[in-house]
């Protein structure tokens, strides 16, 4: 697949939210799209069909979930709903590639950011995350295999 036909959709997988970003290899930058609100932890269902929306409008081509890890490099307790999350959308898209990305201090990161307006934060946490880890993903792929 060509590196400009690839169109990246980054998750930020929470309890409450899923922070929304998209992407091409191309354009070099992530950008934030929304943050969906997640009724309760059990119910997906709602969330993917506004995934699915989302997908189709921008002709996505892989899926990208941040994976939280430890500092150390240990997989976290949040690792294992993360790693649930992933598995549904894999059915839910069976067409589409689901990787995991670390996304360690990807939230803290974005916290700094938003210093002193809460407000502000509480609305774009979760989808400034999302884009912190597709900008990692992309800057790592962009800087070692794709030549661009």
């Amino acid at each position: 697949m060509r590196c400009c036909n690839l169109v990246i959709l980054g998750l930020d997988f929470g309890d409450k939210t899923i922070g929304v970003a998209i992407s091409s290899l191309n354009s070099k930058v992530a950008l934030g799209l929304t943050t969906l609100r997640r009724t309760s932890p059990e119910a997906l269902r709602p969330n993917l069909k506004e995934l699915k929306a989302i997908i189709r409008e921008h002709k996505v081509t892989l899926i990208l979930l941040g994976y939280p890890k430890h500092l150390n490099g240990e997989d976290s307790p949040r690792c294992v709903e993360t790693l649930v999350f992933k598995a549904k959308l894999e059915r839910y898209f069976k067409s589409l590639p689901v990787e995991l990305w670390d996304e360690r201090l990807s939230t803290q990161a974005v916290t700094r950011s938003f210093e002193g307006n809460a407000i502000k934060y509480r609305q774009h946490v979760d989808e400034m995350a999302a884009v912190y880890i597709l900008q990692g993903y992309l800057d790592s792929k962009l800087g070692s295999d794709l030549n661009m």
